[in-house]
């Protein structure tokens, strides 16, 4: 299996595609300015105690506040709470981490209204998203992820991650990080740790470490409160960080700024893969040159079909997911119904798993499978959404069909599931239902074209139009297009775009940038 790595970054946001064999199997959109993500660390106050759920409403600046568990406290929140005050003490000089004492751990069976009260200032990370009403989860245990190691403050142990499975590997490795780890930190050997030198290690180490010290300092300089003091890497650097894997062919980027930096990374943690990042200039989107977008629009969206006119109706509710199986116009089975039926909820085990990656589909998930009489039958759907689920990274539990023909489905939820609107409107008439005459577009395209270059002055750029609407200006040997060019300049350039609606249009400039050239009259 091979894997690459799509990223298309835009003025506003930044998004991302992984494709295994050329399908896609996970995607992420965020914002360019994206914040309240999981990693990042707060100073931030106690609003409300609520002593019934054991549990505290803390400001961390979202417009709704973010709920901490006790338990979520964390063991060593008594020792956080001691050298902050520490830390703020004495504005001018930073009390060293090494002195800072160990207090001991927090009682597992305390209540919260015991340890902290209204407007107290507590530090906290995100560990998961605001999700539809609901504010960001807190934990008051820090930690910080790298790619071989995770640092845990106020902590003393060393542990390695189960999957490696060698004792020899496993005690190399406990050794090496107790003879370089500081006082006073923890830290979790994750899997890709496995067979890695010292050096490697022992730098990581101290990037860690300097990102606890930096959020510190930002701790005992300022004075706002709520106040973000460690924020989580890029989102692009983030995701590689969990994701990446020998297996990664290519790694497209198409922003030079961004290849830097992805570049940056994949050179630190494999210096021996540093060429799969590539720099994308071509003029097509970056996405549509990599039938990422056609994937998308046919990937999201209630209904998704399969194969052989097969399809899953997919609903969101506040409570669950719910996934009905439709065989829709299949032709039936020479075997009968039961073969068919089988068939048909074998390919629905297939396209799900990828559906659960790519939405990013959280909490409880129900399906509705085509009913089956043979138990043998069930069992075999049932092992094979086992098997298809097992390289999904997100933790999650499969039941097997109960008497309805109902699977249930718990997957870990940290995000907001991805909701990727397929739906185009009209933006011509933007929903009136009167639109001007469409033979009428290029008319109008050519007058943008005209405003452009004579009043505006920009002689080079880029107008982005359906791919229809793109053969029509192309089309002969005097094309619209060579018309336009020896009228306004050869700085004209027509590029067909997947992505929008039939009569939809974008300018760029020659640095790719958007130009808005709609005008007052075309959205009344």
């Amino acid at each position: 299996m091979t894997s690459e790595l799509i990223i298309d970054v835009q003025q506003n946001e930044i998004s991302i595609a992984l494709l295994e064999d050329k399908n896609l199997v996970e995607y992420q959109n965020e914002p360019r300015s994206a914040s309240f993500t999981v990693g990042n660390i707060y100073v931030a106050k106690v609003k409300k105690l609520m002593p019934g759920l054991n549990a505290s409403f803390v400001d961390v600046g979202y417009e709704r506040d973010a709920f901490l568990h006790y338990l979520d406290l964390g063991s060593q929140f008594n020792s956080y709470e001691k050298y902050i005050k520490q830390v703020q003490s004495d504005r001018k000089k930073l009390y060293p981490f090494s002195k800072a004492v160990r207090l001991p751990d927090l009682k597992k069976d305390g209540s919260v209204q015991n340890e902290l009260q209204q407007g107290q200032e507590v530090l906290v990370q995100i560990v998961k998203e605001p999700i539809s009403t609901k504010g960001p989860r807190l934990t008051g245990e820090l930690s910080f992820a790298g790619r071989y190691l995770v640092l845990i403050p106020f902590d003393d142990k060393v542990s390695v991650s189960s999957k490696i499975k060698s004792g020899e590997e496993r005690a190399r490795l406990k050794q090496l990080i107790h003879s370089i780890k500081p006082k006073n930190v923890g830290v979790i050997v994750r899997t890709v740790a496995e067979g890695k030198r010292v050096a490697e290690l022992d730098t990581e180490m101290k990037i860690l470490v300097k990102r606890w010290e930096d959020a510190i300092e930002k701790v005992q300089k300022t004075t706002k409160r709520p106040q973000l003091v460690y924020e989580e890497t890029s989102r692009v650097v983030a995701m590689l960080r969990d994701l990446f894997n020998p297996s990664y062919e290519n790694i497209y980027v198409n922003d030079e700024e961004v290849f830097k930096e992805v570049k940056h990374y994949v050179t630190l943690i494999a210096p021996d893969k540093a060429n799969i990042v590539k720099l994308y200039t071509g003029n097509v989107p970056i996405f549509d040159n990599f039938n990422v977008t056609k994937q998308i629009k046919s990937s999201f969206g209630r209904i998704v079909n399969y194969k052989h006119g097969a399809y899953l109706y997919i609903e969101h509710t506040e409570a669950l997911h719910v996934v009905d199986v439709n065989s829709g116009n299949r032709t039936r089975s020479a075997n009968g119904q039961e073969a068919n039926a089988l068939d048909v909820n074998l390919g629905a085990a297939d396209e799900l798993a990828r559906q659960l990656r790519l939405r990013d589909m959280g909490g409880i998930i129900v399906v509705d499978f085509i009913d089956m009489n043979l138990a043998e039958d069930r069992q075999i759907l049932y092992e094979r959404m086992c098997k298809n689920m097992q390289k999904d990274r997100a933790r999650h539990n499969i039941l097997p069909l109960s008497k309805f023909g109902l699977m249930q489905i718990t997957r870990q939820r940290v995000r907001p599931a991805m909701d990727v609107n397929v739906e185009e409107t009209c933006p011509t008439c933007f929903g009136k239902g009167k639109i001007k005459s469409s033979i009428l577009f290029t008319d109008q395209l050519e007058s943008k074209i005209d405003k452009l270059v004579n009043k505006i002055g920009i002689k080079t750029f880029y107008l982005h139009v359906h791919p229809y609407v793109a053969a029509y200006i192309n089309q002969g040997f005097v094309s619209l297009k060579r018309r336009w060019q020896i009228k306004y300049g050869f700085g004209v350039h027509v590029i067909a775009s997947q992505k929008l609606a039939f009569l939809q249009y974008e300018f760029y400039d020659s640095k790719k940038q958007f130009i808005d050239m709609k005008e007052e009259s075309e959205t009344m």
